[in-house]
């Protein structure tokens, strides 16, 4: 994989996100269809905090997001466990429509540089493991947005 390439995969398989939210008001980006654990809400927040845990922070970068994303959005939270309030919707969706570029700016040309954190969950040698890694994390929440919007379409019809 290339450089460029797997950048534009990421940015590509965002946009492919973006796209489920034409489909559902605003009002539902809160509601939990049943037999999930979160909503669409906790699904981008959650993407952008592994992304920027897993990216920055394996490569041992300071990490960009505020300590409240892992609060709100790490794995095995979920909303009916929040207490205060998460970062605000536009923040996230900001983040999400900005980190792309950001990670292509702090990790272009660094493909084969070592991870600082070697000894890591999921063996990842190099930066180029991290970004299929993260790569692999989004499409499978992909999934669940598609997932979701479906059912929370249905349940306007």
């Amino acid at each position: 994989m290339s450089n460029t390439f797997i950048f534009d995969w990421l940015a590509r398989n965002r946009q492919n996100m973006l796209k489920h939210l034409d489909r559902i008001p605003t009002e539902q980006l809160t509601v939990i269809p049943e037999d999930f654990n979160n909503n669409i809400y906790w699904q981008f927040g959650h993407i952008v905090m592994v992304a920027d845990s897993i990216l920055y922070g394996l490569s041992g970068q300071t990490r960009k997001l505020p300590q409240t994303y892992a609060t709100f959005f790490a794995p095995n939270t979920r909303p009916s466990d929040w207490h205060g309030e998460p970062p605000a919707w536009e923040d996230v969706l900001s983040v999400f429509n900005s980190q792309v570029d950001e990670l292509r700016a702090a990790f272009e040309g660094k493909l084969n540089d070592p991870v600082a954190v070697a000894d890591n969950f999921a063996g990842a040698k190099t930066i180029h493991d991290l970004l299929e890694l993260n790569l692999s994390h989004e499409a499978s929440h992909a999934g669940m947005i598609n997932a979701m919007t479906r059912l929370l379409k249905r349940a306007t019809v």
